[in-house]
């Protein structure tokens, strides 16, 4: 059945599990940040999806988003906040309604995963071991010890890859199509392989072997 809830497009993709801070300043958003902390929106959720790129209309946006749960708001002397969400669950964008609230409403259904083959689903333990390998290798190149984290063991092996993907430098095409693939297999096959390219460039740009700043000038300051 469909339902509604606020939407928030935005210029990023919001994975389930990773969090998503925001800084409010756009007063429909203000007002959004109102009713969800105050419960006239009720259960502190609202839905993320992203702005189609290389388009101006904030109605632009792709189908597929994720539902954003509020954990932490802070209201600032101007009016306005400094907010934490985290993903929770898929949807598929139906409608837009701008006239019934100060903000864009969405009509939507929920997007749960496939039934994935017994042969598939025997497949996961093995895709996930190598999934967080290609992860590991990915931070390592990325980022410095101790500015990262693996995932727990015990996360749902179907929630691993958003996981995974939440806290790399990855396209909002790579981002988006994690989001749309309903098969938990392919998407962990997916993720590896976004990983493993993206740790590539990585360990080949810090291989240049002249200061990069031969290749750029200081900007200017107008």
């Amino acid at each position: 059945m469909a339902e509604t809830v606020p939407l928030f497009p935005l210029g990023t993709v919001l994975l389930p599990g990773a969090s998503l801070p925001l800084h409010i300043f756009e007063p429909r958003y203000r007002q959004l940040t109102i009713d969800l902390v105050t419960g006239a929106v009720p259960g502190r959720s609202f839905g993320v999806i992203a702005v189609k790129q290389g388009l101006e209309s904030t109605e632009e946006v792709h189908e597929i988003g994720c539902t954003a749960l509020l954990q932490d708001a802070r209201r600032l002397p101007d009016g306005r906040f400094d907010i934490v969400t985290r993903g929770t669950k898929r949807f598929r964008l139906l409608d837009i309604d701008n006239t019934s609230a100060p903000y864009l409403v969405g009509r939507i259904e929920w997007v749960p995963d496939d039934d994935l083959p017994a042969e598939q689903s025997m497949l996961l333990p093995m895709l996930a071991r190598s999934a967080r390998e290609a992860h590991r290798q990915y931070c390592c190149a990325a980022w410095q010890h101790g500015d990262w984290e693996e995932p727990k063991q015990d996360v749902d092996v179907a929630a691993l890859a958003h996981l995974l993907a939440s806290d790399c430098l990855l396209t909002l095409e790579d981002r988006q199509a994690l989001l749309e693939d309903r098969d938990p297999a392919a998407r962990l096959r997916m993720v590896r392989t976004l990983l493993v390219r993206e740790a590539a460039f990585l360990r080949t740009l810090r291989a240049v072997p002249v200061p990069l700043n031969q290749f750029a000038e200081q900007a200017s300051r107008n």
